[in-house]
């Protein structure tokens, strides 16, 4: 007979996927949630809503970013590993960056 493998509920790779795909979701659905576009009228108002949609799916990807780097920096804490640390923070400085790129964008331009 062949061995059981091991429920899938109970590995913990598959566990943190679940988390991940969880969380990457929850932020999406919580930043485009309430972004609509509406076709008809201005021209210019067509364009600033899907500038409105672009902006919010970008803060969504940022959000993922900062939330993922957060958690290489914990296990870098955890496994005492500093290449891992360092990956860490440039992909929570990423995530920070993109998440408000808006503002950034607003402050170069003017």
């Amino acid at each position: 007979m062949k061995k059981r493998k091991k429920n899938e509920l109970e590995d913990p790779k598959h566990m943190g996927r679940i988390a991940f795909i969880s969380y990457a979701g929850l932020i999406c659905s919580m930043t485009m949630g309430a972004v609509t576009a509406y076709a008809a009228g201005d021209p210019i108002a067509v364009v600033n809503n899907l500038s409105t949609f672009i902006f919010s799916l970008i803060r969504a990807i940022g959000m993922i970013l900062l939330g993922f780097g957060i958690v290489q920096v914990g296990l870098s804490f955890k496994s005492h590993d500093p290449s891992q640390r360092a990956n860490g923070f440039l992909t929570l400085a990423g995530g920070i960056i993109i998440t408000f790129t808006k503002e950034i964008l607003a402050l170069i331009v003017g």
